[in-house]
């Protein structure tokens, strides 16, 4: 006689064999937001920390700029942001650096003579070897205007003078403007980043802040390759109150 086998019943998802209920679909969304809301938070505090570590990287570097020992270049320009910029631009015009300089970015109204008696300058350096830009109103204006006016004189190397804290991204916009160039850094040293506590400063660590902001914004623009404004005032807005001295 053959022994009888009794069958037990095989596993089933669920035990009365009915089909899943709204509740499981609810778990398994919640399941789904829950890992999108884990993983996206180490995504953002990565991101952050990156953003972090970068600002402590571009600080370090930025009060750590001091004046190079540089070679003579065939022309000079500074980018305007205070007379202590024009003033060592000239310096270093008169000490024989550069051919001749170009101030970048002056406003309309402002002419060639105040800034001359501004940096205490004679006439004849002015008269002989100074152009004044009035185009410009950013720093891709500046980058812009020095272009134009590089090409107009054929210059192949350029000193760039401007504060420590706007030399990386005057550079980058500079050499994106004019890739044939040499363009060689000078950095002004602001007086308020000199100290080692600047940090403890508000408005030094807002002046860093949204310089490393901009900077990102320039990085960036280059790497998507747009272009955006170009940073020069319309011909109509540059009176002639600001080409006389």
């Amino acid at each position: 006689m053959e022994r009888m086998t009794r069958h037990e019943p095989q596993n089933e998802p669920f035990s009365n064999g009915a089909a899943p209920g709204p509740s499981a679909g609810l778990f398994a969304r919640r399941g789904i937001i829950r890992r999108v809301l884990r993983y996206g938070g180490i995504l953002v505090l990565l991101g952050i920390a990156m953003i972090v570590a970068g600002f402590l990287v571009f600080a370090d570097q930025v009060t750590n700029l001091r004046p190079p020992e540089v070679a003579k270049a065939d022309a000079i320009v500074v980018l305007t942001g205070g007379y202590q910029r024009i003033e060592q631009a000239i310096d270093l015009l008169k000490r024989g650096y550069g051919k001749r300089l170009l101030i970048s970015g002056v406003n309309p109204q402002t002419t060639a003579g105040q800034i001359r008696r501004a940096t205490r300058t004679s006439p004849d350096i002015f008269e002989c070897c100074v152009d004044i830009g009035y185009s410009a109103i950013d720093t891709i204006g500046n980058a812009n205007e020095t272009a134009s006016w590089i090409r107009d004189k054929g210059y192949r190397s350029v000193l760039v003078v401007t504060s420590n804290y706007h030399l990386a991204r005057s550079l980058m916009e500079l050499r994106r403007s004019d890739p044939g160039t040499e363009f060689v850094g000078y950095p002004v040293v602001a007086s308020d980043l000199k100290t080692k506590a600047w940090y403890s400063e508000p408005d030094a660590m807002r002046t860093m802040l949204f310089e490393y902001g901009k900077t990102i914004i320039a990085y960036v623009r280059g790497l998507i390759g747009w272009s955006g404004d170009k940073g020069l005032r319309p011909d109509g807005e540059i009176t002639e109150s600001g080409r006389n001295s």
